[in-house]
């Protein structure tokens, strides 16, 4: 997490745009509310904000990569300007908690929304995109000369996630497992997976660090790419630019992974001769990432899950890495089932109701064991 004014006075210039903006407000008054672009004469005040997520400071403004990047600012006042940067996004704005516009792939430049009753109010911006061909930007709230600064009350709760698609939220909006290339990236949602729906029901703020395609020593098909484990000390997904927040340091940490793993069939080339070698592997990497995780997190609870896979062959290798690291001492750790999933979204992924589900599980256990939040709450 991090918050600060990022004010930008560069010039707008009014190009194409290339953004889309959906109203969804239930109330008349708030049918007023509109999302348009600022005129480049606009000189806003900076108006702090937290950030979630994993985020890069870079001039004035904040650059991310991994998923679940979000934005929040508290004003007393009648409209409220951002500025996005570059980068290929979709972000959901909301203002109340009330979802006031969406904008697909927008132009850089200063936006404004507008209409609002003059009052106290919380802006969010969520950016639901996945982005593994580049890093997007965000450079900052702003308010006119009648507008307020609000703080923002930061939540005591944090939990982060991480793993894979089905943590990313692909092509969650999508009830069909048929979709374009193009279709998939429209329909990803992190906001609809289950780590935000189980962070929002228990007021936390999260991270959520995972990668679509990538597993723990073996991406989907054998991809030559870095695995999860190899991306994680990363901000970015360069290899270069380390992640390092002394303000993030999560009660709970979710880690999904493994269906990238064994999902197809070893090719010619791989470095794992049976299924039994690379699960061999898979279960000394994982135990090694997670021991990571603990040095990294303290006395964070960690909880490992378990999706659905052909012969059950995720839950047994999941089922040993856990052996091995209790062995080894470690005493705060889980092992959860997502129970049986429907896979009907976009290739074969989990569906906004298998979401729910795995948000289900997850919350009748942190239910459960409400001592799990115990450090940073009163």
């Amino acid at each position: 997490m991090s918050g600060v004014a990022r004010p930008d006075r560069r010039a707008v210039a009014f190009g194409g745009l290339a953004a889309t903006f959906a109203a969804a407000l239930a109330t008349p008054a708030a049918a007023q509310v509109r999302v348009e672009r600022a005129p480049s004469a606009a000189a806003p005040k900076p108006l702090p904000f937290l950030a979630g997520g994993r985020v890069v400071s870079e001039g004035e403004g904040l650059t991310y990569q991994w998923p679940g990047v979000y934005f929040e600012a508290a004003f007393t006042g009648d409209s409220v300007f951002f500025r996005v940067g570059p980068g290929d996004q979709i972000l959901h704005l909301l203002i109340d908690g009330r979802r006031v516009g969406e904008m697909i792939r927008p132009d850089p430049g200063l936006y404004r929304i507008t209409g609002l009753e003059r009052a106290a109010h919380c802006v969010r911006i969520d950016v639901v995109s996945e982005h593994q061909a580049g890093p997007a930007r965000f450079d900052g709230f702003a308010l006119d000369g009648d507008g307020v600064a609000r703080s923002r009350p930061r939540r005591l709760r944090q939990i982060e996630f991480i793993g894979d698609s089905h943590t990313v939220g692909y092509g969650v909006g999508l009830d069909r497992r048929e979709c374009t290339t193009q279709e998939v990236w429209a329909s990803t949602d992190n906001t609809m997976a289950f780590g935000p729906l189980t962070a929002r029901r228990h007021q936390a703020d999260y991270q959520i660090n995972a990668i679509s395609g990538r597993g723990v020593v073996r991406n989907y098909g054998g991809a030559a790419l870095p695995t999860l484990p190899q991306a994680y000390p990363y901000a970015l997904f360069d290899g270069t630019t380390r992640y390092e927040a002394t303000d993030w340091s999560p009660q709970v940490v979710v880690v999904d992974l493994g269906t990238n793993d064994f999902s197809t069939p070893l090719g010619a080339g791989e470095p794992w001769a049976t299924r039994e070698a690379l699960s061999a592997d898979y279960e000394a990497t994982y135990v090694r990432f997670v021991q990571t995780l603990r040095a990294r997190n303290g006395d964070a609870f960690l909880i490992l899950m378990i999706p659905p896979s052909a012969e059950d062959e995720i839950a047994v290798a999941v089922g040993r890495v856990a052996e091995q690291l209790k062995t080894a001492g470690e005493d705060r750790l889980a092992v959860l089932s997502t129970g049986a999933l429907a896979f009907t979204a976009c290739d074969w992924h989990p569906s906004r109701r298998d979401q729910e589900q795995i948000a289900g599980v997850l919350s009748a256990f942190l239910d459960a064991h409400p001592e799990v939040w115990s450090r940073g709450e009163p």
